[in-house]
């Protein structure tokens, strides 16, 4: 299989631990950060995201919460999703 991705990934081994939080901070599930690049990641998420709204997140990084991302739902696969990570100042993709 040919690795389609231009930015290169770093693996976590054991995964990383953080959480997903809803923008407006109306949901929070716990997940591991599988692996990631400059431009997303791959999380393994903890619990059901059934009936969530994750097409745009916070991934939290740190316990104290002063480290995260805000993301974007690329893809879903069972109990991983694909996220992009959204920079200052960029515009939303629009489906």
């Amino acid at each position: 299989m040919t690795e389609k991705r231009k930015a290169h990934r770093v693996v976590f081994e054991k995964g990383f631990t953080a959480n997903m939080m809803a923008i407006d901070g109306t949901w929070r599930r716990p997940c591991t950060m599988l692996d990631a690049s400059d431009t997303g990641a791959r999380l393994s998420i903890d619990g059901s995201v059934e009936g969530l709204a994750m097409k745009e997140f916070f991934l939290v990084l740190s316990t104290m919460g002063k480290a995260y991302r805000r993301c974007e739902l690329a893809w879903v696969n069972g109990d991983q999703v694909g996220v992009h990570f959204i920079k200052p100042g960029e515009k939303k993709k629009t489906s």
